[in-house]
């Protein structure tokens, strides 16, 4: 809501400064987002052209030499039409920027001869829509006073008039005009409300009647309208125009202007009908199925069924509420009019501005809510302007046709003294409260035995936002100030509810493995959680349950059953701009099922080209190289690390998830049954669907934890460090090669190796693979390399042997192997 101060300042007496307004209002709940202080207009300035010679160069052209109060004459390329000497216009000079053209002015070299500025038309300046010459402000503008050669053009055409745009909420629609926020202003104490004057109308002896028909009280509660006739449609005045364009609106004739300023300055949207291109009656009904409509912006539109318009007899002429039609609008020509204004049911003017996509500032305010109670002497307020304006000694009113007002109940609430200490924990006093109601409008009055604790309070008719005692305490609250609440800490709480913890455990581990991976070089991604129903079904979802019923587009049309697919298309929106080594994670919710136990917890990643560990891209070293299925493996266990689960817990199994690469993937599991997660590099399918696949040369894996599927550690996590117990005796390393079928994994034949004396066996890592011809076909040969930590003293070569063939015993008994 833009609003000029100037125009503020006509409805409410204050001496108030700009700045304190502002605070103001933003104090009392009306956002103040911004001053526009003319600044767009402060490097114009009012010249004199004192000579127009002709260009030697061109026909079209003139070389003026312009006045602008510095002394020396300004040179000036014309190709305007009226340019002359002895014109007053205005000057931009270079460096100005000019808005209609949207330009920076530079000095410029026009058919050999330089010009330094140019003079402006009005569409230059987004004063209008005329270029047919430059602006002429009339030599009898200097000659009054009123202009001074030099002077800023803002200055003397009121465009300098500070602009408070306010960020309204939806609730105040009894603030969507000027006079609104005078009436908030008013009542905080920054001035007094000058009240509305609504003149008597004086209707023509011969009645002018508005035949009018409401067909359906349910879209409209009330509908006046006014016959005027005899009347002339001249611009309207200079203060009209530019009280509209400082808030953005370009005017057109003085009707129509009429119409936007009421809109603006009352909150009381109106419509004009040229009342001679109106056949017969006003109808006040619904649209049938079919029926189009042609609006004043120039489109057609197919009118969806039962929404709320006005018609003639030739068919629908404005669509109620929103915008008004193409066939009876004002213009040059118009003599006569008919003057709506009506009370429309906002249910439906939102619904039919939806589905037409059609916005108007009519529309904002009935769809919010504007005062029933002014419908009438808006009207009549309305039919005098149009009187002062356009009349003429011929001019004449009808009476006003008043059809289908509901008498609408006056709204009281109980308002106990007491809920305001209870929502708010302030002890205002009741003659203030009483004083900030009565100033807002608000009657009251005291319950029985008159107990000033207890109030009834009838609400005026402009706040429709007010339904219960809550909302006048937020009146009282927003007014008496909310700085004045003190913070306070919440109170301590009882028992054992102090030492519980805040964040639950898979809020923290989201925290740690949102640090694990950023400690692993990744970048993190905060993706939709919507997917394509085609990625859905490649991931494990796609089932009807988890379908959107009003997605945002149609390729995010499921809940999502996995990370990896937003993943996948954010690396390749990055490769698509050169960006082909890409490591991102995420953690967020997935959903399996509209159950609260279908939505899980997950970890995810993906890496792509070379973005490793250690870096992406070419090194001078030569260590960068693709990513591969271990570094997703290594990824995967440094999450479930920052968790305490090492990797000595857990078991990787063969195989993964479908989408996974079936010989180039693992299962992380602990124990038979619970699945953690899975990582690899992935199927063909997947690579080829989000294009990746670049014939086979982009690296790519990934994988996916369950955060929930992590069980509590027993112990809860202390301060204090453990103890670090460090043995004082010589380490002992053996090599061991077994000979197994190729199907057992090497995790197996470590398990089998550091099961044979958890106590000594400190280590075991596998040092060498080999298979060939001469092991047989089917068999591998694989290198283990076991560390064993003595603790107590040093073993001798017997206790080693027994240890290595206790060793060798299980690793057989657990491959079916043998030893090489």
């Amino acid at each position: 809501m833009k609003v000029p101060l100037s125009w503020l300042k006509e409805y409410l007496q204050t001496d108030k400064s700009l700045t304190e307004l502002t605070d103001k209002l933003t104090a009392i709940g009306l956002e103040v987002e911004g001053v526009d202080e003319g600044a767009l207009y402060s490097a114009f300035i009012v010249a004199k052209v004192v000579s127009a010679a002709k260009h030697p160069n061109a026909d079209k052209l003139q070389i003026l030499q312009v006045d602008a109060g510095g002394g020396a004459l300004v040179q000036i390329v014309c190709g305007a039409p009226n340019a002359r000497a002895g014109l007053v216009g205005v000057l931009a000079k270079p460096g100005t920027y000019i808005p209609g053209l949207d330009i920076v002015l530079n000095v410029g070299t026009i058919r050999g001869v330089e010009s330094f500025g140019m003079m402006c038309s009005e569409r230059e300046l987004l004063l209008s829509d005329e270029h047919n010459g430059i602006i002429d402000l009339g030599e009898e503008a200097l000659c009054d006073g009123k202009a001074k050669i030099g002077m800023s053009f803002a200055e003397y055409a009121g465009l300098d008039d500070p602009v408070i745009d306010i960020a309204l909420t939806p609730n105040r629609a009894d603030c969507a005009s000027v006079y609104g926020i005078a009436r908030d202003l008013a009542a905080s104490g920054m001035g007094k409300l000058q009240a509305l004057k609504i003149p008597a109308l004086k209707p023509a002896k011969k009645a002018l009647s508005v035949p009018v028909q409401v067909e359906d009280t349910e879209i409209c509660s009330g509908f006046a309208a006014i016959r005027i006739e005899g009347l002339v449609n001249r611009p309207a005045p200079d203060w009209l125009q530019k009280r509209l364009r400082a808030i953005g609106i370009a005017p057109k004739n003085a009707l129509v202007d009429i119409s936007n300023y009421f809109t603006f300055a009352y909150g009381r949207p109106l419509h004009v009908f040229d009342a001679d291109k109106v056949e017969g009656s006003l109808h006040v009904r619904r649209a049938a199925k079919g029926e189009k409509f042609a609006a004043l912006n120039g489109r057609t539109y197919d009118l969806p069924a039962g929404c709320a318009v006005i018609a003639d007899n030739s068919g629908v002429i404005a669509l109620a509420g929103i915008m008004g039609g193409a066939t009876t609008g004002c213009d040059d020509r118009t003599q006569a009019v008919i003057v709506e204004s009506a009370l429309w049911n906002s249910l439906l003017i939102a619904r039919a501005g939806r589905k037409l996509s059609l916005v108007s500032d009519a529309r904002y305010r009935f769809e919010r809510g504007v005062d029933p109670e002014f419908m009438l002497p808006g009207l009549e307020l309305a039919a005098a302007q149009i009187m002062d304006l356009c009349g003429t000694a011929q001019s004449k009113t009808g009476a006003l046709t008043v059809a289908a007002v509901k008498a609408l109940p006056a709204r009281e609430i109980a308002f106990p003294l007491a809920e305001i200490t209870r929502l708010t924990g302030l002890t205002v006093p009741a003659n203030a409260v009483k004083k900030i109601l009565t100033a807002l409008g608000f009657k009251l009055r005291a319950c029985s035995a008159g107990s000033c604790a207890d109030w009834q309070v009838t609400v005026p008719s402009w706040r429709g936002d007010i339904e219960g005692k809550a909302d006048l305490v937020e009146e009282v609250l927003r007014l008496y100030g909310v700085d004045k609440i003190v913070p306070q800490a919440l109170p301590p709480l009882a028992g054992d509810q102090e030492s519980r913890a805040i964040v639950t455990p898979v809020e923290r581990r989201s925290r740690l493995a949102r640090r694990a991976l950023s400690a692993r070089a990744m970048s993190e991604a905060v993706t939709y959680a919507f997917i394509s129903a085609e990625a859905a079904t490649l991931f494990g979802g796609g089932a009807a349950a988890l379908k959107l019923a009003n997605p945002i587009a149609a390729t995010l049309s499921d809940m999502r059953p996995s990370l990896l697919p937003n993943l996948l298309a954010a690396a390749k929106r990055n490769s698509d701009r050169g960006l082909n080594d890409i490591a991102l994670f995420e953690v967020a919710d997935i959903y399996h099922s509209v159950e609260e136990a279908g939505q899980r917890r997950m970890a995810a990643a993906v890496r792509t080209g070379t973005a490793g560990l250690l870096g992406a891209g070419r090194m001078w070293n030569g260590v960068s190289s693709p990513v591969e299925c271990f570094d997703a493996k290594a990824d995967a266990l440094a999450v479930l690390a920052a968790f305490g689960l090492t990797a000595d817990k857990i078991q990787i199994e063969r195989g993964a998830a479908p989408w996974y690469h079936p010989g180039r993937s693992g299962t992380i599991q602990l124990g038979p049954k619970n699945i953690l997660g899975w990582f690899g590099e992935f199927h063909p399918e997947i690579t080829e669907f989000f294009g990746l696949d670049k014939a086979g040369k982009q690296a790519l894996c990934g994988f996916e934890l369950f955060l929930d599927a992590v069980p509590e550690p027993r112990q809860k996590a202390g301060k204090t460090r453990p103890h670090l117990a460090l043995s004082p005796f010589q380490q002992v390393w053996r090599d061991f090669s077994f000979i197994v079928d190729e199907s057992v994994s090497a995790a197996a034949i470590m398990r089998a190796a550091a099961g044979a004396d958890k106590k000594l066996i400190s280590h075991v890592q596998i040092f060498d693979v080999f298979a060939g011809e001469s092991l047989g076909a089917g068999k591998k040969a694989v290198g283990v390399e076991v560390a064993i930590q003595p603790r107590e003293r040093s073993l001798t070569d017997e206790e080693l042997e027994a240890l290595s063939a206790k060793l060798i015993a299980n690793v057989l008994k657990s491959t079916g192997g043998s030893l090489r």
